[in-house]
């Protein structure tokens, strides 16, 4: 365990945290985080994790641009994808993480390639929802974080297990937390709706 390893932890549990309550500052106390691990995970031969950090932060900037300026209001409200959007969306990480995967097998000495390949792939996805604030990416974090923790433990980096543990609960009440005000959300706007047809009517 090293300092840096300490330092990102922290840093990824309140960015987490931060994103639950829809907060953006999230996004450059991740940007921060995401910069410290790949360093971290190149030291231990995640080759993947390494480049996925650096796409991290580029998802970091647009996150952060998505939930301040993005629309014509500051702000992004939360949605939910459509099941075709979410087949299409796991269909294409499941082909680049098997891509990936090949690639590192075979031109790479990747500790975990396969691993690795996989949930960078789906990393990504998640990623990409977050900032889009689609309810289903917690689900699919809590899938990836559970994965993360026992490739963690294998590479010796057992802060950084022990934070993706503690990532999946997060998860977990971010996933209730948003599906709770999805569901406001709609309920309002049905209420909204049905005052406005008895004023017409």
């Amino acid at each position: 365990m090293s300092p840096l390893e300490l330092l990102a932890s922290a840093l990824g549990a309140i960015a987490v945290i931060l994103t639950i309550r829809q907060n953006p500052w999230c996004w450059p106390i991740g940007l921060v985080m995401v910069l410290m691990y790949a360093w971290i995970f190149f030291e231990v031969k995640l080759y993947a994790n390494v480049a996925l950090q650096f796409v991290f932060a580029g998802s970091q900037l647009y996150g952060w641009w998505l939930w301040t300026r993005g629309g014509e209001q500051p702000g992004q409200a939360l949605g939910a994808l459509s099941w075709p959007q979410r087949l299409a969306g796991l269909l294409l990480a499941t082909l680049v993480g098997l891509l990936l995967g090949y690639a590192l097998q075979h031109g790479t000495d990747a500790a975990a390639p396969w691993q690795d390949a996989g949930l960078t792939a789906f990393s990504l996805l998640a990623q990409l929802w977050m900032a889009q604030k689609r309810v289903e990416c917690w689900p699919l974090w809590i899938a990836v974080d559970v994965l993360y923790v026992a490739l963690f433990i294998s590479s010796a980096l057992y802060l950084t297990a022990g934070l993706y543990a503690l990532f999946t609960l997060l998860a977990v009440h971010g996933w209730l937390s948003w599906r709770r005000e999805l569901q406001l959300n709609r309920s309002e706007e049905h209420t909204s709706e049905l005052q406005s047809l008895a004023c017409i009517s």
